[in-house]
């Protein structure tokens, strides 16, 4: 009778254990659950935190179409180009700031500009800058919201942000990425190029149409325009480029006053031998900046004390790698603000404050 008595025994222990076992497992999953549900609201949070954003920024971007004859024999040989644009206030008049290849020099008659509620409005004029690929079309209309604009200078590598515009002719659509890289440079863009490159990368979805439409950071402000892509396929391989807002503004701005742009300039040469071991040899860690070998007189650079032999390492919140890197920089940079520079100078970072000068007054 002994062996009967354990193993009833056994069974009795085991239902036990089966029964704290399931208990337990139901405990885990009950607790699973509260933390599912306590990080869903966290999340449901931020998501309906973008969905204000977005909200809040579409009632100041706008759908262009435009129309250029092909060959002029006839009204088949039309080619249509759609974009997207940015509507902001200067003085007391409201502007489209878009791309110029958005416009693609359709006469005035040929520009259809539709609000996000929907209504049409007709461009007053049209002004471009070939080298920056920016454009802007005076408006006017009721009602028309301008754009908050962010400080561009400080968008750094990581930042969350949309990408707004009409990819395909599809108004209104948004795409959400991040910041993939700064300063990029040297892109073949097109047929004809462009002059002054210092574009924010990002890999928020760009396609064709996207052009002119605004990139967007978190707090709902425009730090980019939106100009071009890398791609083998004509769509998007995830490698979208934009004009940082600080540079196409003051371009628009110009145009807006003097009818053209005058090049920002700063008053520096610089050594082109510099290297790794130049850097080195003066305490960089690494080969970067733009050495000074000579500085203009009466010049922007002057006034701000900048001496031969110091090494610019950033200007205007953007790491400088190089001496070309340095002149793309200051060619886009506006010439009516502060703009800060740091400089390494006897083993120390230095912060100094310049305001640059239009480049034609020193060309003569």
């Amino acid at each position: 009778m002994r062996p009967l008595f354990s193993l009833s025994l056994l069974l009795l222990i085991s239902t036990a254990v089966a029964g704290q076992d399931l208990a337990q497992f139901d405990s885990d999953r009950s607790a699973m659950r509260d933390e599912i549900l306590a990080e869903a609201d966290m999340l449901q949070r931020e998501l309906n935190h973008l969905k204000k954003v977005v909200r809040f920024v579409r009632p100041s971007i706008v759908h262009i179409e435009t129309t250029t004859a092909g060959n002029g024999f006839s009204a088949s040989s039309e080619v249509d180009e759609a974009g997207a644009g940015i509507i902001f206030k200067h003085n007391d008049s409201y502007f489209v700031m878009t791309n110029r290849h958005v416009i693609n020099q359709a006469p005035l008659e040929r520009i259809q500009i539709y609000l996000e509620d929907g209504r049409s409005i007709k461009a007053k004029r049209v002004l471009t800058d070939r080298d920056t690929d920016v454009a802007v079309v005076e408006v006017v209309a009721e009602r028309l919201i301008p754009a908050e604009v962010g400080d561009s200078s400080m968008v750094e590598v990581g930042e969350k942000v949309f990408a707004v515009g009409s990819p395909f002719g599809l108004s209104q659509t948004v795409t959400y990425g991040i910041i993939s890289a700064v300063g990029r440079r040297n892109l073949q863009l097109g047929r004809q190029g462009l002059k002054l490159q210092n574009f924010f990368q990002t890999d928020a979805a760009i396609n064709p149409g996207n052009s002119g439409g605004p990139l967007i950071n978190l707090r709902g402000e425009v730090i980019g325009l939106n100009t071009a892509i890398a791609s083998n396929s004509g769509g998007n391989d995830g490698i979208g480029f934009a004009i940082p807002i600080h540079a196409a503004l003051g371009v628009a701005e110009q145009l807006i006053e003097k009818g053209q742009v005058a090049r920002a300039f700063f008053g520096v040469r610089m050594d082109a031998d510099f290297d790794a071991a130049a850097a080195a040899k003066i305490g960089l860690f690494r080969a970067r900046g733009a050495k000074v070998s000579g500085v203009t007189a009466g010049s922007p650079a002057e006034a701000a004390k900048i001496q031969v032999g110091d090494i610019i390492t950033k200007f205007y919140g953007q790491e400088v790698e190089d001496d070309l890197q340095l002149i793309n920089i200051v060619s886009l940079c506006p010439l009516d603000e502060d703009i800060r520079v740091e400089i390494y100078r006897d083993g120390k970072f230095i912060e100094k404050s310049v305001r640059l000068a239009a480049r034609n007054r020193f060309e003569n």
